[in-house]
């Protein structure tokens, strides 16, 4: 167990951080980047719980902060230490397909996109999904180097998914989905502009 006796360390006064394995790194490095994102998903997925999201799915949005918790601890150590814990696997991701799966019998078909909004609940779902989405792009910048195993690559591409289905699941009568009604189509683009 982790214990934080003292948050001000002053070791990061000078743009340096440290990995799990002790270490040093900018804190601009992209695998600080990934943590930083994850970080910020699970702060918008705390503010999401405030709304009291019904069960099961505050029960969801709780276990969701642990998975990103244990998702961050995977990636603070670098691709090549050895004995680095994993605890983002398969099992999760299959946690989240079947969270789907449970969702797509209760959600009707669209027939356009969505757009983010609709109660202060779902609004602040829409936007986790957006940060959700950053932070698998930040994660595949550093996989791009052969770094990390897909799977938390995949979770959090389904942990997008997810967020975007419960959106619409946790909608109310009050506040429905707005869809998308594209404009007419006013020219085409130019190629030898």
């Amino acid at each position: 167990m982790v214990h934080l006796d003292r948050i001000t360390t002053k070791t990061g006064d000078a743009g340096q951080t440290y990995l799990g394995n002790g270490q040093a790194v900018p804190k601009d490095d992209s695998r600080i980047e990934v943590l930083g994102t994850l970080d910020e998903l699970n702060a918008h997925l705390g503010v999401v719980l405030t709304w009291n999201p019904a069960e099961p799915y505050a029960a969801w949005f709780r276990q969701m902060q642990h998975d990103l918790f244990d998702l961050g601890a995977d990636l603070c150590f670098p691709e090549d230490c050895a004995g680095a814990p994993v605890r983002i696997s398969s099992t999760q991701v299959e946690r989240l397909d079947a969270w789907l799966e449970q969702m797509h019998q209760d959600l009707p078909s669209l027939s356009s996109f969505i757009l983010p909004g609709g109660s202060p609940l779902t609004a602040a779902i829409h936007l986790a999904r957006t940060v959700c989405r950053r932070a698998e792009r930040r994660l595949w910048t550093l996989i791009g180097s052969g770094a990390e195993n897909s799977s938390q690559a995949i979770y959090l591409n389904r942990l997008s998914d997810v967020l975007f289905q419960l959106a619409r699941l946790l909608e109310t009568p009050e506040t429905p989905i707005s869809l998308w009604k594209p404009s007419p189509v006013t020219g085409k683009v130019d190629k030898n502009m």
